[in-house]
């Protein structure tokens, strides 16, 4: 359910005020970098404590200049901000931008086996979101539905479905994912001795709960 009490200060980017914060919702650009590689090494699975694991991790560090093409060349970086600082971002990018990395060449093989709502998965009429990383302190705060709402207005644009997966090693992805989003299980497999879901979501839906 969207939080009470809600004010819309600006239609783009998407500015509203929940319970008394000011949050900006939008894509990034070029001068974002910073506050969100800051964000991405915090809750990095390298240096998240084991206790902390299960609120949630990222497991690949992207360097500047990725961040920097997946801005330029995509148009797929989202974040939150809240007074400027960047506390949530998430990444979508066709697979083209994904496919220097072993394991989306591996999910990029296996499209043809993947099916959702009928759809022949392809790399044309798909791509892949995520990592997604939210400061712990904003979290439950319906940041989730309304960082993916903004990225898949901007994705909607290009691609009719979304792909994404999340380690069993990360429940509190799943659950947000699954339940407040509604993202659906696909299938699961196993990647470089782990154990993932993979996941989709139709891009002409809206987020159902969403703030923005």
């Amino acid at each position: 359910m969207p939080f009470q009490n809600i004010k819309f200060l600006l239609e783009y980017p998407y500015i509203i005020e929940i319970q008394g914060e000011i949050m900006e919702f939008r894509n990034a650009t070029i001068d974002d970098i910073k506050g969100v590689s800051e964000l991405q090494k915090k809750y990095h699975v390298s240096t998240v404590s084991e206790e902390d694991k299960k609120d949630g991790f990222v497991t690949t560090l992207f360097t500047e200049e990725q961040f920097k093409e997946i801005i330029e060349k995509e148009n797929g970086l989202t974040i939150a901000c809240d007074n400027g600082k960047v506390v949530a971002y998430a990444m979508a990018a066709s697979w083209d931008f994904w496919s220097a990395w072993p394991m989306f060449q591996h999910m990029i093989k296996d499209l043809p086996n993947v099916q959702y709502n009928g759809t022949q998965l392809t790399v044309e009429n798909s791509f892949q979101y995520g990592p997604v990383s939210i400061d712990k302190a904003y979290r439950g705060k319906n940041m989730v539905r309304d960082l993916f709402e903004t990225s898949r207005r901007e994705m909607s644009k290009r691609f009719d479905v979304m792909v994404t997966f999340i380690n069993t090693a990360n429940p509190r992805s799943f659950a947000a994912h699954t339940r407040k989003v509604g993202f659906e299980v696909v299938q699961e497999f196993d990647y470089n001795n782990n154990h993932y879901y993979e996941l989709c979501y139709d891009m002409k839906k809206p987020v159902e709960g969403a703030n923005v």
